[in-house]
């Protein structure tokens, strides 16, 4: 009897270390530039580079092979207001076969903006069906790389690609009528608003992108850049991003915003990474409803102020 008992709890104590030790484990899609040394040259591999400022593609350099993405002209509807919309279908699949995107196409990302970039082109391959197994981010940018390689000045001109992406999944974004219906006007209780713009934007001590500072009435603020390091580009630990996102239950439903759509992808991808499963994002963010006067505004730190408090 006393030797099943200890059996069992051998097999329970192993078992949660088990399971401790595959929740400590980062992100699939992370890789270093380990990784990218050994795959640079694999015949399926796209190296895409998404700089704040694109002009440093050139000027500072970049990776060997990584083609240039212009992070405003390529990842945004250029004749909507926003401009940052997400782009069409048509728009999308048409940009990544400019980039050598085919359907088998291992596509790895990297940015100078610890991912805040590169998690927008990430969420639409995801919005229009790409397979998201074959999306790799460089986790620690060129930092680690530079350590042992050089950066080309030299533009890529790849061979256009074939992708075919399919039609935009509706489960992964919403629209300011769905904002406005279940977070102001219902109040469902199963919605989460969450603002992932810097402090200061939240409470509108600081007026960027939009006419109106200020935020959302009912958002709550988790600035998704907290979940990275400025100075290595890498991603915090799950249990560290666990602890940001702690306030926020994984059965809810979670529409996401930030101003012109970078920090949102990034809070996208955080939190699918800690197992959160209904995670949306608000298709235009701060840059549309902070440009909409007509639309309410909530200044300080409080998600309601008195005139919108239950």
């Amino acid at each position: 009897m006393h030797r099943r008992m200890l059996q069992t709890f051998l097999m329970a104590i192993g078992f949660l270390f088990a399971v401790l030790a595959s929740a400590a484990q980062p992100p699939a899609f992370l890789v270093n530039s380990d990784w990218l040394e050994e795959h640079i040259d694999d015949p399926d591999l796209v190296l895409l580079e998404v700089r704040y400022h694109p002009h440093r593609y050139y000027t500072v350099g970049h990776i060997p092979g990584a083609v240039q993405v212009q992070r405003f002209k390529d990842l945004g509807d250029n004749f909507a207001a926003p401009i940052m919309r997400f782009p069409s279908r048509e728009d999308f699949q048409a940009t990544l076969r400019g980039w050598g995107v085919n359907d088998d196409s291992t596509i790895v990302l990297y940015d100078d903006s610890r991912t805040a970039l590169t998690s927008r082109v990430y969420y639409l391959l995801e919005l229009y069906g790409f397979d998201m197994d074959r999306v790799k981010l460089l986790n620690g940018s060129t930092i680690e790389w530079t350590a042992f390689n050089d950066l080309s000045k030299e533009a890529v001109a790849p061979e256009p690609g074939s992708v075919v992406l399919k039609e935009a999944d509706p489960a992964l974004y919403v629209e300011w009528t769905d904002v406005y219906d279940d977070v102001l006007s219902r109040r469902d209780p199963e919605v989460v608003l969450l603002d992932a713009r810097p402090r200061d934007m939240y409470t509108g001590k600081v007026i960027q992108h939009a006419i109106q500072g200020g935020h959302i009435p009912g958002a709550i603020n988790i600035v998704s850049l907290e979940g990275t390091d400025g100075q290595s580009q890498k991603w915090h630990s799950p249990e560290k991003l666990a602890a940001m996102y702690a306030d926020i239950p994984k059965d809810k439903r979670i529409y996401v915003y930030c101003h012109d759509g970078f920090r949102m992808g990034l809070a996208y991808m955080q939190l699918k990474s800690l197992g959160y499963e209904d995670v949306k994002l608000y298709n235009g963010g701060w840059s549309h409803w902070g440009n909409e006067l007509t639309l309410p505004v909530v200044e300080g730190d409080q998600p309601y102020d008195e005139a919108f408090a239950l």
